[in-house]
């Protein structure tokens, strides 16, 4: 017996129609399934634009409109993927919202040109996914797991100091690195882990909204809660193109042309493990090609409104893995879900008062996530020579050059900005490089 005929015996007696792609379930047994989509998805969904808002220095509303746009962006990349216009979307059960992925090259870009440099890189960035998707495996072939895992691997450590920033209480708050900070980010992340590995469940998939919510409960009543742009936000509102604008700059669109790249290959591994884990199957080319064609379409339309690119989300990934539920339907009402929420300001003030300290709690077992899979992806081959010393230059030269911006400082603007601030880029070229040029010819001896 194999492994999807097994779980689908553990849900005997649900309904049948939950577990075939075009499957229509009532809406009533549906829903809880939608429901453990939401709370896997909801947390990061909103986090990132805060984040990335604060790194911009915007105001409050224009924050409530960068956490509009990003559910917004959530519903309708959702939707293409599931279903698709054309050739738009993949047709697979899988969730696409705005991703961490981007937040190391978000945060240096918005730091120095603003909100408005970032949708500029961002509006190239779309159509160069929508290139790559049109080439296929033309362009992916000359970018392996050894490769893609040494990104996202460095993806994820650049990723700690901006939680452990947000723990402290965020950079330039008045009272940062309190210990009332700590106790709120500490509390947060404890639940978090014990929900993830004590609990089963709806509480286990739904452990990264228990924390927060645990965590804001517990900032009500220190008193760390500040409802003021809650009452100041409108009930229905529709965020408009001109909101925030666009300029470009060629070191930001650089460094979002590589991470859109980085990107790409990573919808394509969570594309293959929805398929393999959800229907036993490898994806098709057809399906790859699309479904990253379709994300390039809604970074490119994102750009006009304030929605943030999005990335396909891991942990949606492994629930559809786990329960084999793959009814399009199910997921689209999650879908629908993020998209209706993003059209009441409301919904999207409640997001902004969750205090800093604990987003940071919640958020950086999600950036020790996809740390371990680039580790995983590293690993898919053996660590000979020729790998082990692309994998440590690497690293090395991305996170050390960065950690010590300076070393670049006899250089031009562009190539300070470009890869004096972004270990993403460099680590990327040179895994690219070495893996070009180095020899693949001998013995596979591990180390």
């Amino acid at each position: 017996m194999n492994k999807n005929n097994s779980k689908k015996m553990d849900y005997e007696g649900l309904d049948q129609e939950l577990f075939k792609l075009d499957g229509k379930p009532s809406f009533i047994k549906a829903l809880p399934l939608s429901l453990q989509h939401i709370f896997a998805m909801i947390v990061g969904t909103v986090t990132l634009p805060r984040m990335v808002a604060e790194i911009c220095g915007l105001s409050q509303t224009e924050t409530t409109l960068l956490v509009q746009a990003a559910l917004i962006v959530s519903g309708i990349a959702t939707l293409l993927q599931l279903y698709p216009i054309g050739k738009t979307g993949s047709k697979l059960p899988i969730i696409f919202g705005v991703g961490f992925t981007y937040l190391p090259t978000l945060s240096v870009i918005g730091t120095k040109y603003g909100i408005d440099g970032i949708l500029g890189a961002q509006l190239v960035g779309g159509i160069f996914t929508i290139f790559i998707g049109l080439l296929g495996k033309r362009i992916l072939k000359f970018f392996p797991p050894l490769v893609t895992g040494v990104v996202v691997t460095t993806i994820g450590l650049s990723l700690y100091p901006i939680a452990v920033n947000y723990m402290a209480g965020g950079l330039g708050s008045p009272n940062y690195g309190d210990l009332s900070n700590w106790i709120l980010a500490i509390v947060t992340l404890v639940t978090v882990v014990v929900c993830n590995n004590f609990l089963k469940g709806y509480i286990k998939s739904a452990s990264m909204i228990v924390g927060v919510t645990v965590g804001y409960i517990l900032a009500l009543i220190m008193g760390k809660v500040d409802f003021s742009s809650l009452s100041s936000a409108s009930l229905l509102s529709v965020p408009k193109i001109s909101d925030f604008g666009m300029t470009f700059h060629w070191p930001a669109i650089i460094s979002m042309l590589v991470l859109c790249l980085v990107n790409a290959l990573q919808s394509i591994g969570d594309l293959s493990g929805t398929t393999m884990g959800g229907m036993g199957r490898k994806a098709t080319d057809t399906e790859l090609s699309q479904g990253i064609i379709g994300s390039g379409i809604v970074t490119l339309l994102g750009s006009f409104f304030g929605g943030l690119p999005p990335s396909s989300y891991s942990q949606n990934v492994g629930l559809v893995s786990l329960n084999k539920v793959i009814s399009r339907f199910v997921l689209a009402l999650a879908a629908v879900f993020m998209l209706l929420a993003g059209f009441v300001p409301k919904f999207g003030a409640l997001m902004t008062t969750i205090p800093t300290a604990v987003l940071g709690g919640a958020t950086i077992s999600i950036f020790g996530m996809i740390t371990m899979t680039g580790l995983q992806l590293i690993l898919h081959d053996e660590l000979t020579p020729r790998n082990i010393s692309i994998v440590g230059l690497s690293l090395a030269l991305g996170m050390g050059i960065t950690s010590v911006p300076d070393s670049l400082k006899a250089f031009p603007d562009i190539i300070r900005m470009v890869f004096g601030e972004s270990p993403i880029v460099i680590a990327a070229l040179v895994a690219f490089t070495l893996n070009l040029v180095l020899p693949k010819n001998e013995k596979k001896e591990k180390i």
